[in-house]
């Protein structure tokens, strides 16, 4: 959802086909993202695809404004404006928690929280599919 809202908050910044700058929701830090294609290999400075060596969502936004992977312009609007870095810290870095509180907000905008969850779904089935090295 993060990598959604990120497109709404016009967050990222695309350098190139294979390089983007995407900003943090607090607007504090930038990430780097680069892809190679020939090799399949894409790279984040971002803490989770960094440290915790899991796709993040800076990676994600950057397929998602590329082209590589849909997303729904809507629920991208009902997602701008979150401050993700606060909730991350409001909820203790409790993720499910904050998904939750997340998908109640999209439900006050009237956005369904099936919808919300389809269009995660969909979406990393198109990361596995991509089958990325990072």
């Amino acid at each position: 959802m993060e990598a959604i809202g990120c497109i709404g908050d016009e967050r990222i910044v695309i350098k190139d086909e294979n390089r983007a700058v995407v900003y943090s929701s607090e607007g504090k830090r930038a990430y780097l993202v680069v892809f190679n294609p020939d090799k399949n290999k894409i790279y984040s400075d971002d803490n989770a695809s960094k440290f915790h060596h899991y796709i993040g969502y800076p990676i994600i936004a950057f397929f998602m404004k590329n082209g590589i992977i849909d997303y729904d312009k809507k629920l991208a609007e009902t997602l701008k404006g979150i401050n993700w870095h606060k909730l991350n810290l409001d909820f203790k870095r409790d993720y499910p928690k904050v998904e939750s509180y997340v998908k109640e907000l999209c439900e006050k905008k009237g956005m369904k929280k099936d919808f919300v969850d389809r269009e995660i779904e969909r979406t990393m089935k198109k990361l596995e599919e991509l089958k990325l090295e990072y």
